[in-house]
């Protein structure tokens, strides 16, 4: 295991160097929050697909592969959807508006009326989402030293948090480029034909599993739906993605880098799917399908390839956790804290130093909640039903509908939020019901109150189309014009 140490240390080694180097380059309020909006293409792609796998696709998806076969592969292949719907039809518009969070989007929309509110339903789903990444360093680093789980979440924590807080998107961004190279290599290039080829090959495969585990619907129509209505809409929506939108360049990039990296999507979702076939039939009796990713991993590989495919796993789970957590603390700041108290800070400098002072107390929030909570499904669940039960709706609408009014969002905001909230009180956390019935609630709410109450003032939708059409945002005249690939 030696070797596989090093390749593991070297590569953590490296997140942090890569946090110090994206330190320097920070010298803004947008280069620390959206990477001074000026990505190229390729480190677009490589990172918003680096931020959308992570431990949940990457563990997970081989989980679901080994427990349904290739039908495991819907989960993730429907985040792909939602990457692809988000770029294409939304992604432009998206990146012109020149903001930092979704509730300055609404905001703007609505007329300055949504931004608490639903400033509080999206940091509750960014910190879940940064609590299922953390939680995942206990499997991998389990796997690769024993160790015990409270100092594995530590551990692997504290790292994201380190080179998070030291220099923000740009260090993100780095270091989701490095993440993405090393899960193509380790997951696509290695892992997968690896693992095939383990298993006897395909016909061996379909020799010695169930016919349904080659069937493309046998995970289960209302699954499928469920995934869909949860991850592809939850895409559309999230601050987590919609901060990567903001670092993108120009709109072709939001545009193609996007669709790009949602295909890239739909590939890894089928690998994952193989791969968990594969080692349904290497070890058939697993306590839980979750183990097969490190099983297959531990038993299979030779020395040096087993220590890259952790560190594939390990760059998964680290992507998603880095860009959750600084979405967070994006919005923990921006739209929660500053405006409670009622001020902005005073320059750029305090700006910087206000949003790294975030990350790092999200970041210790987000550890000690790991730690407390035990199941990754359920965590991610909550985090999702809030999502779209609370914010899809007024989000959507802002964007498609011009008689949506702010008094609209709000009530579409609280009733689908509380509905969730007592729906998986009354139902189970992991139950479909509170997702279905939150968001038709939303929608019942968004129409009617929206209906019910004077249209929103037309200085506020002209100022809005303005900016939609990428006039009038207040950094377009001092940001860089150069674009980094």
């Amino acid at each position: 295991m030696a070797v596989d140490y090093t390749v593991i240390v070297v590569y953590l080694a490296g997140m942090l160097a890569m946090g110090w180097w994206g330190m320097r380059r920070a010298r803004s309020k947008s280069d620390f929050l959206v990477a001074g909006r000026r990505l190229g293409p390729v480190m677009y792609s490589g990172t918003m697909a680096a931020i959308v796998l992570g431990g949940a696709s990457t563990i997970g998806g081989v989980g679901l592969g080994y427990q349904y076969g290739l039908s495991g592969a819907w989960m993730v292949f429907t985040i792909g959807l939602g990457l692809l719907a988000l770029s294409v039809f939304f992604s432009a518009r998206i990146a012109r508006l020149k903001v930092y969070t979704v509730s300055e989007m609404l905001d703007l929309r609505y007329g300055g009326r949504a931004g608490v509110i639903s400033g509080i339903v999206m940091w509750a789903y960014t910190l879940m989402l940064a609590v299922t990444s953390t939680i995942a360093y206990a499997t991998i680093f389990d796997v690769l030293f024993d160790m015990n789980r409270t100092l594995a979440i530590v551990l692997g924590g504290s790292i994201v948090v380190a080179y998070s807080t030291l220099g923000g998107m740009w260090s993100i961004t780095l270091t989701d480029m490095v993440q993405f190279v090393v899960k193509t290599i380790g997951v696509l290039l290695l892992l997968l034909p690896i693992a095939v080829v383990r298993a006897g090959g395909f016909g061996e495969m379909k020799a010695k599993l169930p016919t349904e585990y080659f069937d493309p619907l046998g995970i289960g129509g209302e699954t499928i739906f469920t995934y869909v209505l949860i991850y592809t809409f939850g895409m559309l929506i999230g601050q987590d993605i919609w901060q990567r939108v903001f670092t993108a360049g120009n709109d072709r990039t939001a545009r193609w880098g996007g669709t790009v990296a949602g295909t890239y999507c739909l590939v890894y979702a089928l690998a994952g799917a193989v791969i968990g076939t594969a080692a349904k039939v290497l070890y058939p009796n697993l306590s839980s399908p979750d183990d097969a990713f490190a099983t297959i991993v531990k038993d299979e590989l030779p020395v040096g390839v087993r220590g890259l495919v952790l560190a594939a796993a390990l760059a998964a789970v680290m992507s998603t956790s880095s860009g959750a957590l600084i979405a967070c603390a994006t919005v923990a700041n921006n739209d929660i804290w500053s405006r409670l108290r009622g001020r902005t800070a005073s320059g750029e400098h305090d700006e910087i130093r206000g949003n790294r002072a975030f990350i790092l107390v999200m970041g210790v929030a987000v550890i000690g909640t790991a730690i407390a909570l035990n199941n990754v499904v359920e965590a991610l669940t909550v985090a999702y039903d809030l999502l779209v039960g609370g914010l899809l709706v007024p989000i959507l609408g802002g964007l498609l509908w011009k008689r949506g009014t702010a008094q609209g969002a709000l009530a579409s905001v609280v009733v689908g939020g509380l509905a969730v909230v007592g729906l998986m009180a009354a139902y189970g956390i992991l139950a479909n019901e509170p997702v279905y019935y939150g968001l038709l609630l939303s929608l019942a709410a968004y129409v009617t109150v929206s209906l019910a109450t004077p249209a929103t003032d037309a200085a506020v939708l002209a100022a809005w189309r303005d900016r939609l059409a990428g006039r009038g945002a207040p950094e377009l005249a001092s940001e860089p014009v150069a674009v980094h690939q």
